[in-house]
């Protein structure tokens, strides 16, 4: 889908994070640290800056920074400067084992319709699954 530099802009806003004091006047021989927030993305040619009352897209090259013009294309901005979602659960470390083939034909062999079960001593059995049947409304 084609996004524009103004959708884009709107869209990032507040996916950005936050950064006290990120911009810095010099006045003279002094340094003096604005007191403004300002959220910056930056990622792979792209620069994201967003003021409380502003917010503009830049290109990064060699000359520098260049502000995208509001009806430019800015698909490939976004997909590189939009953070994805974070993941609420974290893959374990069970993703990472194999199984060994002998145990894999093993459970290969359970019939359908049955489960491998442990009685009251440990050993291990077929249970039979239960069916569960829909709620009626």
């Amino acid at each position: 889908m084609l996004k524009n530099v103004k959708t884009v802009k709107n869209s990032l806003k507040f996916k950005a994070t936050p950064k006290e004091g990120a911009i810095t006047v010099r006045v003279g021989v002094k340094k003096f640290v604005v007191p403004l927030e300002a959220r910056m993305l930056h990622e792979d040619g792209y620069l994201f800056l967003s003021f409380s009352a502003l917010s503009e897209l830049f290109r990064v090259d060699d000359r520098g920074l260049s502000a995208m013009k509001p009806d430019e294309d800015a698909t490939e901005a976004y997909a590189k400067l939009n953070p994805g979602r974070r993941s609420r659960k974290k893959k374990g470390a069970s993703s990472e084992v194999e199984l060994p083939a002998e145990l894999a034909k093993a459970l290969s062999g359970i019939p359908a319709g049955y489960r491998l079960g442990f009685d009251a001593n440990g050993n291990p059995r077929l249970v039979k699954q239960r069916q569960r049947r829909k709620k009626k409304a």
